[in-house]
């Protein structure tokens, strides 16, 4: 399944619906596929919610919803202010928007990088620069960095992805480190390959759709993809009062694949050093 189902939005994961109660949170990139099941978290636990985002096709109540380019600083401005004056203060913000790239090195020219390193880096500097005044007024300030493990392990054919990610978890430590002492905590989420509208849209254009996703099941250790809902319920714990000595961290929710090397199925072999 590629698109979103209500049963991925963790809403009867291990915390009170109420825990966030009467905290205001924005999510960039959240009509569709992390973002919304992010939002729809946020929002089932209590939270006020506003998404960010190119199309708010998916965006309904009780979200609320604000046109944005995040690699537009104007555009990302004009719209976490309306959004804060609608909200009428903010606590949390989760910076989601972001592109993919599927290549070497030598692929793609100058632009492309550019293109991916402005949206993806750059989006995450333009938004939280424009809540941190917001930030620094709440008594519980949040920002959850939407990375991939991309950042922490080389994969093939995705050069320009991966430095994009591996530039978002370095960045996260940093933000973590000069906004600690404002009361403001800084984190980042580490997802493996997650069945997304995006992947979705990847797969198809491989010349056996089946053949891939099964070769990306393969090779998690939990025999299948990560859930839109399952990263989700990890940036809600991260942006929530129970994470409140959380901060710096990448919480990885990849299925294994970063921390584990399993042996193939069925095999004995000798312990390796």
């Amino acid at each position: 399944m590629n698109g979103y189902d209500d049963r991925d939005a963790g809403v009867g994961a291990c915390a009170p619906l109420g825990e966030l109660s009467g905290l205001k949170a924005l999510v960039t990139g959240g009509a569709s596929g992390i973002g919304l099941a992010t939002a729809r978290l946020l929002a089932a636990r209590g939270a006020d919610v506003a998404v960010l985002d190119l199309d708010l096709s998916g965006v309904v109540e009780p979200l609320r919803g604000y046109y944005a380019d995040v690699s537009d600083d104007d555009m990302v401005r004009i719209a976490v202010d309306a959004a804060v004056l609608d909200l009428s203060s903010l606590d949390i913000v989760v910076n989601n928007a972001g592109i993919g790239a599927v290549g070497s090195v030598e692929d793609g020219g100058d632009g492309q990088w550019q293109h991916v390193l402005d949206v993806n880096v750059m989006g995450v500097v333009r938004t939280t620069r424009a809540a941190l005044p917001y930030l620094r007024a709440s008594s519980h300030a949040a920002v959850v960095n939407v990375c991939s493990i991309a950042a922490t392990a080389g994969l093939p054919q995705r050069a320009l992805y991966s430095a994009s990610k591996g530039a978002v978890q370095s960045l996260t430590l940093a933000m973590a480190a000069d906004h600690v002492r404002e009361g403001i905590r800084v984190n980042c989420v580490n997802p493996g390959t997650a069945d997304t509208p995006w992947l979705g849209r990847l797969l198809d254009q491989a010349a056996d759709p089946a053949a891939e996703r099964a070769a990306l099941n393969a090779r998690q250790p939990l025999g299948r993809l990560v859930s839109a809902g399952e990263v989700a319920a990890a940036i809600v714990y991260l942006a929530s009062p129970a994470a409140a000595s959380v901060t710096g961290t990448a919480l990885a929710v990849d299925g294994g694949m970063q921390g584990l090397r399993l042996r193939p199925a069925g095999g004995e072999g000798c312990a390796h050093h």
